[in-house]
């Protein structure tokens, strides 16, 4: 009979198996994903589940809305590859849901402001960052569809799930050279964009790779009819 593989097994195939194939090949990042247990943010009556390639339900929500869920590892990976988060830097997350993502971001930046709409959500989030140690993270309950104070504030901006387009409102809430990541489109496909403010007024999109997400609450969808 094989013997059950140990957690520190498991970890090590999720990053060899799923996350370094799909591109994520940045050391650090790699580090980070090694270091920080992915396990002690998922869900109790999911954690067997933690380093499985699918998207995890998360329990103790107070809404009855569909399809709140932590990511796929090699999704979250790669996003926070992508974005190219610095030491010095200040992040805004718009979709708590576990606080893993929150986590990840706080090791690479300087500051990170974490919304969450739902309040059991954004109550056990902050609950896991803290009993992990994670001190340079402020979860708010809040709607992240809804406009930010004006002016730039971040700088990068991550979307933890899809959305239908590029939410303008949240570009003016960018610095200079500031970056705004969000998975974009409809099923069966959708596109990562990555956003820059390479100037006043001025941006640059790239679209790197395609994926699946759950959709972020309140996001306006533009209408399927035209007539």
């Amino acid at each position: 009979m094989n013997p059950t593989p140990t957690l520190e097994r498991l970890r090590f195939n999720m990053i060899e198996q799923q996350i370094r194939p799909w591109d994520v090949l940045d050391l650090e990042i790699l580090d980070l994903l090694n270091n920080i247990r992915r396990e002690d943010y998922v869900p109790e009556a999911h954690r067997a589940l933690a380093f499985f390639d699918m998207e995890i339900p998360l329990e103790g929500a107070t809404s009855k809305e569909p399809g709140q869920c932590m990511l796929s590892p090699k999704v979250e990976a790669r996003l926070l590859q992508d974005l190219h988060i610095q030491k010095h830097e200040s992040v805004l997350e718009i979709g708590t849901g576990s606080g893993f993502m929150a986590a990840l971001l706080a090791h690479r930046a300087a500051q990170v402001l974490t919304l969450e709409i739902d309040p059991g959500l954004a109550a056990s989030a902050a609950e896991r960052l803290r009993r992990n140690g994670v001190m340079n993270v402020e979860v708010r309950h809040a709607d992240g569809s809804q406009p930010l104070p004006s002016g730039p504030t971040f700088d990068a901006i991550l979307l933890s799930g899809s959305v239908a387009r590029i939410p303008q409102g949240l570009l003016g809430s960018l610095k200079q050279g500031g970056r705004l990541a969000a998975i974009v489109g409809d099923e069966p496909m959708m596109r990562a964009n990555f956003v820059t403010r390479t100037s006043e007024g001025k941006w640059e999109t790239t679209q790197p790779w395609d994926t699946v997400a759950p959709r972020l609450l309140n996001f306006p969808a533009p209408s399927r009819f035209n007539f």
